[in-house]
């Protein structure tokens, strides 16, 4: 019991290991999608956490996204993204991020959120997947945006 006050006495108080424990626990999360590993990958959220997709309309709760994910993990290839860039941040029991990704269906990308510490263990409350757009090509978007879907 003493160990484990201790950890979390640690946790809270930030600093490089903790935010290395948050680091991790994203690497395990984009390497489990990479192995198709769902039960592994839906781990790494939070009872209420929530997925915010790359598409407007993609705001899900764990379970909302777990049925949609599903499919991806039982033909045994979900996606794969990998962190070239990370900036963490912990405040207590509370934890966010902001990662540049690598990914192959994507191209680049961009994945921010918030993970809460339960019990030891940071998971996800909240993340955000985002396609990112350099601001000297964002007129040509917002252009094929505005067209009529086809």
């Amino acid at each position: 019991m003493a160990s484990a006050l201790a950890a979390c006495a640690h946790a809270k108080s930030g600093g490089p290991a903790v935010e290395q424990g948050v680091a991790s626990a994203l690497d395990d999360l984009h390497d489990a999608a990479a192995r198709a590993d769902e039960d592994r990958y839906f781990a790494h959220f939070a009872p209420g956490g929530v997925f915010l997709g790359t598409d407007a309309t993609e705001r899900w709760d764990v379970a909302a996204f777990r049925a949609y994910a599903h499919p991806h993990f039982a033909r045994g290839k979900a996606w794969s993204f990998r962190a070239a860039r990370r900036n963490v941040s912990v405040r207590g029991d509370l934890a966010w991020f902001d990662e540049d990704l690598e990914t192959q269906n994507l191209g680049p990308a961009r994945g921010s959120g918030v993970l809460s510490l339960h019990d030891g263990k940071w998971l996800i409350e909240q993340y955000v997947l985002s396609i990112t757009v350099p601001n000297q090509r964002f007129r040509a978007v917002r252009e094929l945006l505005e067209r009529p879907a086809q």
